[in-house]
C-alpha cells in the first residue's frame, strides 16, 4: 500500500518545493523531434481499485510509463502513479477533467481522493476525473538525496534568516544540500522539472485516449498547466487556474518565494479580525481588543522567542521565533487553521503552557520530499549565486515585511546547484485557444494578487479572471464562496464563461 503525503512545497505553492540538472537536450521534446526522435505510444493503463489510505469508493489506480528523458524517448522508463474516477453518468459524459495539484510536491493521487467526491457532485457526470503524481511525489518515481535529519525539517528547507538577520548559516546549509543532491538525486532528481510535468500530461492524455484534456490547476499546478496549454495548446479543452503565480521565465520559482512576503501582509489583517472578535474569548483563544493589536503582539512575542526559545512539546526542538513566524505563514492558507495558530500563540505566551508544536514543524520530512521540495525549482531556472546579494535582499525584505522576517528573498540551494538548468523556462503568452479561466482570492497568502494579475496579462484574450473577496489560498471547492463555485462549475459543464473579468463578492 502507497502512503501518500501532502507537502508544503518550499516555493508554497500548494504547500511545497533542488538538483543538478540534465544534459542541455534533456527533457526537450523540440529537439527530440529536430533529431527525428518519436516517443513510443506509451502502454495501455492497468487499471485496479486504488487500495492507498483515504481512497474513493470507485476510485481507480494505475501506472504510466514515461521516458526518464524526453530528449531520448526510447531509453530508460519512469513509472508514475495516476488514478481516475469514472463518470458514473456514460450519456452525461463530456470528457476528460484532469486534477493538477499545487507544490511543487504535492500528490495528484491524495488531492483526487480527497476533492474527487465534491467535484464529482458539482459536474453530475461530464467528465472521467483523473490526476496524476508528478515525478517525485507519492507513488511515481522518486530520487534521494541523502540529507542529514536536521536539514529535512520544513524550517530549514525554508531559508529563515537568524534572529539578527544574518544568512551565514543558510548559506552553509544551502550549499551543503545543493552539494548532497549533485551527489546523490541522480538523473532521476534531475528529470524533476515543470516542463517535463507538462510532457507528462500529455503522455497521460495519451495513454487515455482523449483527444483534449480539460484540467482543474491549483497553485503551482496552474503554472504547470500554462506552460502544457503553451506547448500543447490544440490539445486543451476547458482549463480553470486557481491561484496563479507570476510567470515571468526570468525568475518563476524565485519570484514565487519572494511575493510570498507582500502575500503574508495582504492576508494577515483576516487573522487580525478574527482574532480580535469578542466570539474568541470565549473560546480562549481572543489575542487582543482591537485587529490592530494583534500584528504588534505577533512580533513582539516572535521577537521574544528569538531571545529566550521555549521548550515544547517535542523534546529537543524549542519553540523559536523562526518556528512561530512559519506557523503563521501556514495557518494564513486557510481560516480553518486560525484557531491552531491561536492557541500555540495562548501557548506561547504562558509561562506555565507546553507549546504544541505542529506536525507540519515537528516532523522531520523523508529524504525523497525534501529532495523534491528542492529539485524542481532550481532545475527550472537559474539563481542568482552572490551571497552577498542575498543578505542585502533579506534586509530590505525584513524591513518591507517584518511578518516573514526576509525569508521569502533568502538564499535557497538553488544558488549552489552544480548544472545549469536543461532548458529554458516556457514563456507564457496570449496565444492559443481562448479557454481559460482564471479564479483568485483577493488576499492570498502564496500566490498574492498582485503576482496573478502578471499571469491573466500573460494569457491576455485567452482568459478571464474571476476576482474573489475572499482571504486564504484556493478558491473552487475550498473557501465556500457560492458564487466563484457556481461559475466554475458553469464553465466546467457547459462551457459557459464571463464575457470580461468579473468579480464575487464575499
Amino acid at each position: 500500500m502507497t502512503t501518500y503525503r501532502s507537502k508544503t512545497g518550499l516555493v508554497a505553492l500548494c504547500v511545497t518545493a533542488v538538483a543538478a540538472t540534465l544534459t542541455a537536450t534533456t527533457g526537450a521534446s523540440a529537439t527530440a523531434a529536430s533529431r527525428g526522435a518519436v516517443t513510443p505510444a506509451p502502454p495501455a493503463l492497468a487499471w485496479t481499485a486504488c487500495t492507498h489510505t483515504g481512497h474513493l469508493d470507485g476510485q481507480q489506480c494505475a501506472k504510466l510509463s514515461v521516458p526518464l528523458d524526453y530528449a531520448a524517448p526510447a531509453g530508460p522508463q519512469v513509472e508514475l502513479a495516476v488514478s481516475r474516477l469514472p463518470s458514473t453518468r456514460p450519456a452525461a459524459r463530456r470528457g476528460t477533467l484532469a486534477v493538477v495539484p499545487g507544490g511543487p510536491g504535492s500528490s495528484g493521487v491524495q488531492r483526487l481522493s480527497q476533492k474527487g467526491a465534491a467535484l464529482a457532485g458539482q459536474l453530475a457526470g461530464a467528465y472521467d476525473i483523473v490526476a496524476l503524481d508528478p515525478r517525485g511525489v507519492g507513488g511515481s518515481v522518486t530520487a534521494a538525496c541523502g540529507l542529514d535529519a536536521a536539514d529535512r525539517r520544513l524550517t530549514t528547507l525554508r531559508s529563515w534568516p537568524g534572529a539578527d538577520g544574518g544568512i551565514a548559516e543558510n548559506a552553509d546549509r544551502s550549499r551543503r544540500v545543493a552539494e548532497a543532491c549533485a551527489a546523490n538525486g541522480g538523473a532521476e532528481l534531475r528529470s524533476f522539472t515543470t516542463a517535463n510535468q507538462a510532457r507528462d500530461m500529455d503522455r497521460f492524455r495519451e495513454a487515455l485516449g482523449e483527444r483534449k484534456l480539460s484540467v482543474w490547476a491549483v497553485s503551482y499546478g496552474t503554472y504547470v498547466t500554462a506552460v502544457y496549454a503553451q506547448k500543447f495548446p490544440q490539445r486543451t479543452d476547458r482549463l480553470v487556474l486557481d491561484s496563479s503565480g507570476d510567470p515571468d521565465p526570468t525568475r518563476v520559482e524565485r519570484g514565487w518565494l519572494a511575493n510570498m512576503a507582500q502575500g503574508a501582509e495582504d492576508r494577515f489583517p483576516d487573522f487580525a479580525s478574527w482574532a480580535a472578535d469578542p466570539a474568541r474569548a470565549g473560546e480562549g483563544l481572543r489575542l487582543a481588543e482591537h485587529p490592530q493589536d494583534v500584528r504588534p503582539l505577533f512580533l513582539a512575542l516572535a521577537a521574544e522567542l528569538d531571545r529566550a526559545p521555549k521548550p515544547s512539546s517535542v523534546p529537543g526542538l524549542p519553540l523559536t521565533g523562526t518556528m512561530l513566524r512559519q506557523a503563521m505563514q501556514l495557518a494564513l492558507y486557510g481560516d480553518a487553521q486560525f484557531p491552531a495558530f491561536a492557541r500555540l500563540v495562548r501557548e506561547a505566551q504562558d509561562p506555565k503552557a507546553v507549546p504544541q508544536l505542529p506536525q507540519e514543524l515537528a516532523a522531520v520530512l523523508p529524504d525523497s520530499d525534501a529532495a523534491l521540495m528542492v529539485g524542481v525549482i532550481c532545475n527550472d531556472v537559474a539563481w542568482p549565486k552572490d551571497v552577498s546579494g542575498y543578505e542585502r535582499a533579506v534586509a530590505a525584505d525584513r524591513a518591507a515585511h517584518p511578518l516573514t522576517a526576509g525569508m521569502p528573498a533568502n538564499i535557497t540551494p538553488c544558488a549552489f546547484w552544480k548544472d545549469a538548468p536543461a532548458e529554458r523556462p516556457t514563456r507564457i503568452t496570449g496565444r492559443g485557444p481562448s479557454n481559460i479561466l482564471m479564479v483568485q482570492n483577493l488576499r492570498d497568502p502564496a500566490t498574492p494578487y498582485a503576482a496573478s494579475l502578471k499571469m491573466r496579462e500573460a494569457l491576455g484574450s485567452r482568459a478571464r479572471l474571476l476576482t474573489v473577496d475572499h482571504g486564504g489560498h484556493g478558491v473552487y471547492l475550498g473557501n465556500g464562496n457560492a458564487c466563484s463555485d457556481r461559475t466554475v462549475t458553469g464553465y466546467l459543464t457547459t462551457g459557459e464563461r464571463p464575457a470580461r473579468d468579473s468579480s464575487c463578492p464575499s
